[in-house]
């Protein structure tokens, strides 16, 4: 009996805050969520309204925080239904998938495609509130033994988001790393319907653009295409985006040019242009090796066509490093 009330506290839980998870591939909103949280949750004693739980955030188990919700007493407990819960999310995913079919004919996203063509400026990413929090993760050399530590929240007045916390180029003592010290933030890869991956297409544009605020730190800024299709895994294109610190945001223009592709963090002979309709992720890593606090504020990250610009690649390849350029 004792599992079966903490199942139905569970299922009180899903049905009021849900959470998306990516840990079930095909019910992985509600239900994922629902699945995970149903066999945690501590009976409730009898006669009080109110529970504690901790929940993991957008910041990957470095911090957590105390949410407290209202439970009332079993006798007035709302009836739970587990088979409606999986309809529930079933139909959303067919309802995302209608869109997905009407979007297609319409044009993208639903605009008419003549609308899209001649579009000349697009922000992909802004932060006004918690939803778009929930789009970026962040992680740290943490995950191998390391101590740096790194925070994502909401800024000033919901207008930007803060990326701050600690560096340190310490080395694990695990006998087996010798160096350390980084901190990253990247966007999640977008998800369709039933969980299927989806991309973004720039094709168009020819430069990133933000509108970012630092402590004079460098970071390196980070592009990964479509790692199913055309890479393999830790393939990505980068650049450099140079803050210069002080109280006043600064805007950074980087075509796309000028990325340079890179596999496990060393710089490749063999250069690539990027490819644009295939963009899956974009990220921001920290790893200048002086160890101390830092901050990184963005205001919005998009992209942006500049008729000044008509560089198509700014590397050079040799026929003896790649000779599938020179046939």
């Amino acid at each position: 009996m004792a599992w079966v009330h903490r199942f139905l506290n569970g299922a009180y839980i899903f049905r009021h805050y849900p959470k998306p998870s990516a840990s079930c591939p095909f019910l992985g909103t509600r239900f994922a969520y629902y699945c995970s949280s149903s066999l945690q949750k501590p009976e409730a004693a009898p006669g009080k309204t109110s529970c504690q739980r901790n929940s993991e955030g957008d910041l990957q188990g470095h911090h957590q925080k105390e949410v407290v919700l209202d439970i009332t007493s079993p006798e007035e407990k709302p009836e739970v239904s587990f088979d409606k819960a999986i309809k529930d999310e079933i139909m959303d995913h067919f309802r995302r998938l209608k869109d997905d079919i009407v979007n297609h004919w319409i044009g993208p996203e639903g605009r008419p495609l003549h609308e899209v063509l001649l579009e000349q400026a697009k922000v992909v990413w802004q932060f006004r509130g918690k939803e778009d929090l929930d789009k970026w993760v962040v992680t740290s050399d943490k995950i191998i033994g390391g101590r740096s530590e790194v925070f994502l929240k909401m800024g000033k007045n919901n207008q930007s988001a803060l990326l701050y916390g600690t560096l340190s180029s310490e080395a694990p003592k695990d006998g087996e790393s010798g160096r350390s010290g980084y901190c990253a933030m990247i966007s999640r890869i977008p998800r369709g319907p039933f969980e299927r991956k989806r991309s973004y297409d720039w094709s168009q544009f020819n430069t990133l653009y933000l509108r970012v605020r630092g402590d004079g730190r460098p970071w390196m800024v980070n592009i990964r295409g479509d790692t199913d299709l055309i890479q393999r895994k830790n393939q990505m294109y980068s650049y450099f985006m140079f803050t210069r610190g002080g109280p006043y945001w600064q805007e950074v223009k980087i075509p796309f040019s000028k990325f340079f592709f890179s596999n496990q963090g060393r710089i490749r002979d063999a250069q690539y242009p990027l490819l644009l309709d295939k963009i899956s992720s974009i990220g921001f890593t920290l790893a200048d090796k002086v160890d101390g606090p830092f901050f990184l504020e963005i205001d919005f990250i998009g992209v942006f066509t500049d008729p000044a610009h008509t560089e198509e690649f700014a590397y050079e390849n040799s026929p003896e490093l790649n000779p599938r350029l020179f046939k």
